[in-house]
């Protein structure tokens, strides 16, 4: 993300914005994430990356990575999308990752008859 903000300022009122204060957050050590149970996220779960740590007993940021990973995959084959339209590319991806080891057409077969066009 060339030129986007990555202060500490902003990530927060990003997640301020839109993660409600009960929300489990698991994050690596980066310190833009410092302070987060100050402002009312008291479950914060950190990982420290740069001490060679990747998971603490049910603390680790595996399952968001591996997500990352599946959705860059993904849509590079759109060679870019919409700004309008990449909520949608990223809620398909989102179900095509949560059901990836799923026959996707009964899956969407299922949907259909629970929600007809």
């Amino acid at each position: 993300m060339q030129g986007a903000d990555r202060s500490k300022a902003t990530l927060q009122g990003i997640i301020r914005g839109y993660v409600e204060p009960s929300t489990a957050i698991h994050s690596d050590g980066w310190r833009g994430y410092d302070g987060l149970v100050d402002i009312g996220f008291d479950k914060h779960f950190r990982v420290h990356h740069g001490e060679n740590e990747f998971a603490n007993g049910e603390k680790h940021i595996n399952g968001i990575e591996s997500f990352w990973s599946y959705a860059k995959r993904r849509l590079a084959k759109f060679n870019g999308v919409a700004k309008h339209t990449f909520y949608l590319h990223l809620k398909e991806t989102e179900f095509r990752f949560n059901h990836r080891r799923d026959n996707l057409y009964r899956e969407m077969l299922k949907l259909l008859r629970l929600n007809p066009l």
